[in-house]
């Protein structure tokens, strides 16, 4: 989780990740700013995030993202 949270720091710093939960819904972050997170989060977790899995619910938040990139590892 440690890493996300730097991942997230990168793209988009400033903003509390450990207890926003609205980072889609509350435009926190912006469309780039997810195909940036999706490259990054593909990168350095060897996965490959496919296209059903981008909707908010997944990165609304950080705790949600850490578990599809658990549940996609676990896939894979």
């Amino acid at each position: 989780m440690e890493e996300l949270i730097e991942i997230l720091e990168g793209i988009q710093p400033g903003l509390d990740y450990e207890t926003c939960a609205d980072l889609i819904d509350g435009h926190r972050l912006d469309s780039l700013s997810i195909i940036s997170l999706i490259a990054e989060l593909e990168d350095e977790f060897d996965i490959t995030i496919p296209t059903v899995e981008v909707i908010p619910e997944n990165f609304n938040s950080a705790k949600n993202m850490w578990n599809m990139i658990v549940r996609l590892q676990e896939e894979e």
